[in-house]
């Protein structure tokens, strides 16, 4: 059996079209199958390849890494070097009272971990997420996520999740005494980026200390850069409680990480001791790749260059089929008439060599996320494909 049977014999799947694109190595902006044919990779793995696939600066994180040690106890023992020293570059990034970063293995665990320290911190039962919000697959992650669609197979699940409308301060009476924590994206990402007011989040922000709650803002997938600021919310005048993160922190391997105050993490030491655990939390590897990428980006100008790539995407992604261009930096939808056009267009553009994707709750926009360090010149190339190909399935 070769591996494109073995892929359909032996893993589980997602679902029952699955891309099955065969890559045999990928850098930079490009993967490549095993017939050496490139594919401009415009999603970046949803979000995670942030500076590149294979950025030399991790791929040598990882080599010194390897050198040393991997596992060595579960998380939270032993003085891992590369642990304390990547939270202390993630404090460093962040408000004085986001000084406490707990490692975890992805976003669905930082929220799970984010959900529980809520909880234990404020001894209250309620959860307040938005409509079209996701925030991971796992039960409890999923019973946050605003989408019913994906929940109702595996009901029930964690029991006192409310949802409220994004960005309609009409639903904030929701939040109140019983309300241990609202979970929010700064920017909804699967909801096919969606953008809310500063002042919306200024109203969000006052209600929760009014009812004496946490404020959870997911930055799985808007943060580490991508909106054009290495935190989505450094654009709001609302900071959050705890923060979560994952996707493009690690450089390409697998990390997450939920971030508070000394004070509320602190909760989790006792009553009951070891509140959360994770065994590869903070893996020795992934910590020194995530150090490396955020080292990398904060001394380079790659952030600061996001907003301006994304507003060439908008200015060249103009077509009678394109209804909308919506978001932030390099984080993109394009939306079209419906799922069938998008899925057609989605299925020639990889035959032409260039990845794209929807979204969970939006099927009827296509995904522009691309790694951080996609050139001008590439850009312009990727949307001179994009529009030629919707002339191509329009024909």
């Amino acid at each position: 059996m070769n591996n494109r049977q073995l892929f359909s014999q032996h893993l589980g799947q997602t679902s029952e079209f699955p891309l099955g694109l065969e890559i045999e190595k990928a850098k930079g902006l490009y993967m490549y199958d095993k017939n050496g044919k490139s594919y401009m990779d415009l999603i970046s793995g949803i979000g995670v390849s942030s500076i590149g696939h294979r950025h030399p600066a991790v791929l040598s994180a990882i080599r010194e890494q390897t050198d040393k040690y991997l596992h060595l106890m579960v998380y939270g023992e032993f003085v891992e070097a590369p642990q304390v020293q990547l939270a202390k570059a993630l404090c460093d990034t962040l408000p004085d009272h986001l000084n406490n970063v707990f490692l975890v293995n992805s976003g669905s665990e930082a929220t799970e971990g984010a959900l529980k320290l809520a909880k234990r911190y404020t001894g209250r039962p309620k959860i307040v997420s938005c409509i079209n919000a996701y925030h991971g697959s796992t039960s409890g992650a999923l019973a946050a996520g605003g989408n019913e669609s994906l929940k109702t197979p595996f009901r029930p699940l964690t029991p006192e999740v409310y949802h409220i409308v994004f960005g309609d301060e009409a639903y904030l009476e929701t939040i109140d005494e019983r309300t241990a924590a609202v979970i929010i994206e700064p920017i909804q990402g699967e909801a096919g980026v969606r953008i809310a007011s500063p002042d919306y989040f200024k109203a969000l922000r006052k209600r929760c200390d009014e009812m004496g709650c946490l404020l959870i803002y997911d930055e799985v997938q808007c943060g580490v850069g991508r909106s054009g600021t290495f935190w989505a919310f450094e654009q709001l005048d609302a900071a959050p409680d705890i923060l979560l993160s994952a996707k493009g922190l690690g450089g390409g391997m697998p990390i997450g990480a939920f971030i508070s105050s000394k004070d509320i993490m602190h909760s989790l030491t006792h009553d009951p001791i070891l509140g959360h655990i994770s065994t590869f939390g903070g893996h020795p590897v992934s910590a020194a790749a995530a150090l490396a990428t955020v080292n990398f980006l904060t001394e380079s100008n790659l952030i600061e260059q996001a907003y301006a790539k994304g507003e060439l995407f908008k200015s060249l992604l103009i077509h009678d089929k394109i209804k909308e261009v919506r978001g932030k930096g390099l984080m993109l939808a394009v939306a079209f008439e419906s799922f069938d056009f998008l899925k057609t267009l989605i299925d020639h553009l990889i035959e032409k060599g260039f990845l794209t994707d929807w979204f969970l709750f939006c099927d009827d926009a296509m995904r522009i996320a691309p790694p951080l360090t996609i050139e001008k010149g590439e850009i312009k190339m990727a949307c001179s494909a994009i529009l030629q190909a919707i002339d191509e399935v329009s024909s």
